[in-house]
């Protein structure tokens, strides 16, 4: 059964994309920890990220530090921090939290809801930054 990840790359659960190429994925997370709290995947379904290919994983790092940029130069931030936890979702993938304290960068904190309207103007001005 394809992830959830899976499920949003192939149009059948609607995200508030960042970016797309034929190998990756960046969307806004539905439950952030911050504003600008950004997943960026490989298309290709694999649950440990260090089970991803050399190759694909080194691409994935390639993609994230572009959006990662393009997330700073949108949102207020002292730094865009890189988290890999992913045991929620069996579908490697890494956290882009923008922060201005490290302790912003805990994932057992409560994480926000946000309107769809926000996270659409979010989901823009990142856009707009590549």
């Amino acid at each position: 059964m394809a992830s959830i990840f899976s499920r949003i790359v192939n149009g059948e659960i609607p995200s508030y994309k960042i970016a797309e190429t034929d190998d990756y994925y960046a969307f806004l997370d539905i439950n952030p920890m911050v504003i600008g709290h950004t997943l960026v995947i490989p298309k290709k379904e694999v649950d440990f990220i260090f089970d991803v290919e050399d190759e694909l994983l080194s691409g994935l790092m390639v993609f994230a530090k572009k959006v990662a940029h393009a997330i700073d130069a949108a949102i207020p931030c002292k730094r865009v921090g890189l988290m890999v936890v992913g045991t929620e979702v069996p579908h490697a993938h890494i956290h882009l939290i923008p922060f201005q304290r490290e302790s912003e960068m805990n994932i057992a904190k409560s994480k926000m809801a946000l309107p769809a309207d926000e996270m659409q103007q979010i989901a823009a001005a990142i856009r707009a930054k590549l």
